[in-house]
């Protein structure tokens, strides 16, 4: 059987995400998953990967379920090592399980997929003139999502509720915060599961979950 990689920027397996894309693999491939932060204890996690002023921020899920807020820059040669270990070990299709831009990623023979580069031209195409508002881990990456979605310097809806450390109530209030102002959410997470999606829509505006649409669109590719 075919396998695919998926690279958490976390620690693997992601027992949270993986499911959702094997549900639409369908059997067709196997995951071999890998984490950039394997083998790290939490306090070596703080101590090498902590976002410093002006870096890229970023947030996944430790092996025993905790988060961690890490730096793309500080995880960046760490991942393309990943990369590198996957492609080695004859696999050829990679799914990088992170929503976050990753600039400089590269392959010699496999094919890398980055969900930055999928994701966001695919919800405008089917907002079809519909607004959209964002759900984001963190209030902080409220920048760096909405330049995503809509190019430097424009303005989307946003609200932050985290796959990993959110309840019911985070989700919810996030919802109404969007409600007025969205008439889709996109929950910009790989982390986010079905229950999740579910609490954004109790607002009654349709919400999709990032990595859902990823397991669709990686499915029809094997």
């Amino acid at each position: 059987m075919k396998n695919i990689g998926l690279i958490t920027i976390g620690q693997a397996p992601r027992n949270d995400v993986a499911p959702i894309i094997e549900k639409y693999l369908e059997g067709k491939a196997g995951l071999i998953q890998s984490g950039v932060l394997d083998g790290f204890t939490a306090a070596q996690v703080s101590e090498y990967y902590s976002p410093g002023p002006g870096e890229y921020v970023l947030t996944t899920r430790m092996a025993d379920g905790t988060a961690a807020v890490i730096s793309r820059e500080r995880i960046q040669s760490v991942l393309q090592g990943k990369v590198d270990a996957m492609e080695a070990a004859g696999i050829r299709t990679i799914l990088l399980a992170c929503t976050g831009v990753f600039p400089g990623l590269r392959t010699s023979v496999a094919h890398l997929i980055e969900p930055d580069r999928i994701i966001p031209p695919v919800v405008q195409a089917m907002l079809d003139g519909r607004r959209l508002g964002l759900i984001g881990p963190l209030p902080e990456q409220e920048d760096s999502m909405i330049e995503k979605f809509a190019g430097a310097g424009m303005r989307l809806p946003f609200a932050a509720a985290s796959p990993y450390t959110g309840t019911e109530a985070d989700f919810r209030a996030a919802a109404e915060r969007l409600r007025d102002h969205a008439d889709v959410i996109v929950l910009d997470c790989m982390g986010y599961v079905e229950q999740h999606r579910q609490w954004a829509a109790s607002a009654g505006v349709p919400a999709v979950l990032s990595n859902a649409l990823m397991g669709k669109l990686v499915a029809e590719m094997v």
